[in-house]
């Protein structure tokens, strides 16, 4: 619980930052066995099966091939964080699967080389594995998207959300129906309605019969503004609440520290470091 408010407060704290630049640096709650861990995981895997991965490849053509090596080795940074606390199970999207698969690669690899040791962890995905862009359907909804019309942010206001959902990109047929292979798009409307409701895309079609595209996109914008509504008043709050935000990092960092350390110990003698 200790690590899920730690990352939790990060994400307020990000916000908080991002609404106030206040003159004082945030606090960066440190938990330095997850770079060391990091390093010996790196040694463990070979150039080619970090190249070969789908978010490097999809990363570095967007970037003209100038990607960093930072980029590059991300994942086994990830690896790191996962498999520092032994963990068995990871909530993930569906575009983290071959990011998870390099978890266990890794994992398997270093037990059999030095012993049982970690868990092989499992990816647990949920009912909806990926948003679509609004602005392009036919690739995932990123934070990062040059276009400010693509992505939907909990922070953005409700005319936003409503902008945002006009602008969506569906086709010319104004029927709402879920086809994910030929109507990518409005598909992605459908789902987006769907985790939002808790309705199935069947229920949310039959509820849309005789609707047409350009209201729907509008009863899908109140869906997801209703939803984001307690949540960004939680975020009101928490803002004006820096010293409980403090706490939390350093409650959460310490109790990641105290998991984490004794792993690498051990992890460092089995490899002949201690």
């Amino acid at each position: 619980m200790a690590l899920l408010a730690m990352r939790k407060a990060r994400g307020c704290w990000s916000f908080i930052r991002a609404f106030h630049k206040g003159p004082e640096p945030a606090p960066a709650p440190q938990v330095s066995e997850h770079t060391q861990l990091n390093w010996i995981l790196t040694c463990m895997v070979r150039l080619p099966r970090l190249q070969h991965l789908h978010q490097w490849k999809a990363k570095t053509a967007k970037q003209k091939h100038d990607g960093t090596v930072g980029l590059l080795t991300y994942p086994v940074l990830q690896a790191a964080d996962v498999l520092s606390y032994k963990s068995t199970h990871v909530p993930v999207g569906e575009d983290q699967i071959q990011h998870m698969e390099l978890v266990q690669d890794l994992a398997q690899g270093f037990n059999k080389k030095y012993g049982e040791f970690f868990p092989v962890p499992k990816s647990i995905l949920t009912s909806m594995k990926k948003v679509k862009s609004l602005r392009d359907p036919s690739s995932k909804m990123s934070k990062s998207d040059p276009d400010k019309l693509a992505t939907i942010r909990i922070t953005d206001s409700p005319e936003e959300i409503v902008q945002k959902f006009r602008k969506a990109v569906t086709d010319f047929t104004s029927e709402v129906t879920y086809d994910p292979a030929s109507r990518e798009g409005v598909s992605n409307m459908v789902s987006i309605h769907a985790a939002v409701t808790g309705l199935t895309t069947e229920e949310v079609v039959r509820r849309s019969t005789g609707m047409d595209t350009a209201r729907y996109k509008l009863v899908v914008a109140d869906a997801v503004i209703e939803k984001f509504a307690p949540i960004k008043n939680e975020i009101e709050k928490l803002k004006m609440d820096k010293e409980y935000l403090e706490k939390v990092l350093q409650a959460g960092s310490a109790k990641a520290k105290e998991l984490a350390y004794p792993v690498l110990q051990e992890v460092k003698k089995l490899v002949g470091i201690l």
